[in-house]
């Protein structure tokens, strides 16, 4: 079992690992639209929320010598089922024509008010 931490995404602020590898698996904590380098909820509606929050997934992948396109599972939680429409397109957008397992979740309120936050399980890229 291998922890994965990149700067490239938001440093964890609890007790838990942004990702960790086991067996060809990466099973990447659940992510908010947060800014990498401030650690701070970023400004913008519901699209650029799920556009930051896909990049910091994205990030963690690639330093998991993994990436979107070998994402398998993924967990969305949403205050608000009026969000899905626009979290569906765009996470439709940055997925492509890779559609792995998904599961949106209508859940209340998330932390700092995020419009999302999203896990997921993949594999490591195969040499």
């Amino acid at each position: 079992m291998k922890k994965i931490i990149t700067t490239e995404a938001p440093i964890p602020a609890g007790h838990y690992s942004q990702a960790i590898c086991c067996q060809g698996l990466v099973f990447v904590a659940g992510q908010l639209p947060l800014d990498p380098s401030t650690g701070k909820m970023i400004e913008g509606d519901v699209e650029a929320q799920v556009r930051q929050t896909i990049q910091n997934v994205e990030s963690i992948l690639l330093a998991s010598n993994s990436g979107l396109d070998h994402v398998l599972k993924s967990t969305i939680y949403i205050p608000d089922i009026s969000y899905w429409p626009e979290v569906n397109r765009v996470y439709g957008e940055c997925f492509g024509d890779h559609k792995p397992a998904r599961a949106v979740i209508p859940c209340g309120p998330l932390h700092y008010g995020a419009a999302l936050e999203m896990e997921v399980i993949a594999r490591e890229a195969i040499e």
